[in-house]
C-alpha cells in the first residue's frame, strides 16, 4: 500500500510539474511576443521603462517555470531526493515573490487611475515631439488603439502647442482618423482634423477604450496567475511529500 501511494505521488508531482512547465512555455512565448510584436506594442514597450522591465521580468519569469516543471518532472520519476529538494526551495521562492507581486500590485493600483494618466499627460505631453520618449508612447497608444487623450481631446486643451506646428490647433495629429491603425496608415483627412473637425477626429478617450478592451483579459490573467499559484502550492506538498517517503 505504501508503494502504491508512492506512487501515485511520483506521478501526481510529474503531472503538475507538467503544468508548471506549460506554463513557463506560454509565459515565455507571450513575453517574446510583447517585445516582438511589429502591431505597435513593441514600440510603445519599448519607450516605457517599466514595461520593457515588465517584458522582460516576464520572460525570465517564464523561462525560469520553464527550466523548474522540467527538473520536476525528471526529479519525480527519477526519484531524486536532491532534485527534488532544489526543485521544493526553488519554486517556494517563486512562489512568495509572485505573492508580494500580487500584493504590491493592489497596493500601487491607485497610481492607475484616470486622474493620474490625466495628470502626467497634460504635464509631460509635448504633441508630435517624438523625440520625448512619453509623447511618442502616447502617441503610439492613440494610433493604435484610436483614442485621444486619457478622457478625450479635451485633455489637449491645457497642452502648449509647437512652435513649428501652427496648423495643429484642436488636437495632436495622433487624435486624427486613419484607415489603418499604425503610424503607416493614411490619415481620412488631416487638415480638417487639425483644424477643429469632430468627425475626423477620433472623440473617445485612452483609458475607456483600452480598459475595455483589455478588461476581459484582465480577469482571464487574474485567473491564471490564481491557478498557477494553486498549481505551485500543490506541486510542493508532492514534493515534500515524495521527498519524505523516498528510501
Amino acid at each position: 500500500m505504501e508503494g502504491d501511494c508512492l506512487s501515485c505521488m511520483k506521478y501526481l508531482m510529474f503531472l503538475f510539474n507538467f503544468f508548471i512547465f506549460l506554463g513557463g512555455a506560454c509565459l515565455l512565448g507571450l513575453g517574446i511576443w510583447v517585445i516582438v510584436d511589429p502591431t505597435g506594442f513593441r514600440e510603445i514597450v519599448a519607450a516605457n521603462p517599466l514595461l520593457f522591465t515588465g517584458a522582460y521580468i516576464m520572460l525570465a519569469m517564464g523561462a525560469m517555470l520553464f527550466l523548474l516543471g522540467f527538473l520536476g518532472c525528471c526529479g519525480a520519476i527519477r526519484e531524486n531526493k536532491c532534485l527534488l529538494l532544489f526543485f521544493f526551495m526553488f519554486i517556494l521562492l517563486i512562489f512568495l515573490a509572485e505573492l508580494s507581486a500580487a500584493i504590491l500590485a493592489f497596493i500601487f493600483r491607485e497610481n492607475l487611475t484616470r486622474e493620474f494618466f490625466t495628470k502626467e499627460l497634460k504635464k509631460h505631453y509635448q504633441r508630435n515631439n517624438d523625440t520625448d520618449v512619453f509623447s511618442s508612447t502616447w502617441n503610439s497608444v492613440m494610433i493604435t488603439f484610436a483614442c485621444c487623450g486619457v478622457n478625450g481631446p479635451e485633455d489637449f486643451e491645457a497642452v502648449p502647442h509647437l512652435p513649428y506646428s501652427s496648423l495643429e490647433r484642436a488636437v495632436p495629429e495622433a487624435c486624427c482618423q486613419r484607415e489603418l491603425q499604425s503610424r503607416e496608415g493614411m490619415f481620412v483627412n488631416k487638415e480638417a482634423c487639425l483644424s477643429g473637425i469632430e468627425r475626423f477626429q477620433n472623440r473617445q478617450g485612452c483609458y475607456t477604450v483600452i480598459l475595455n478592451s483589455f478588461e476581459t483579459y484582465v480577469y482571464l490573467a487574474g485567473a491564471l496567475a490564481i491557478g498557477v499559484l494553486a498549481i505551485e502550492l500543490f506541486a510542493m506538498i508532492f514534493a515534500m511529500c515524495l521527498f519524505r517517503g523516498i528510501q
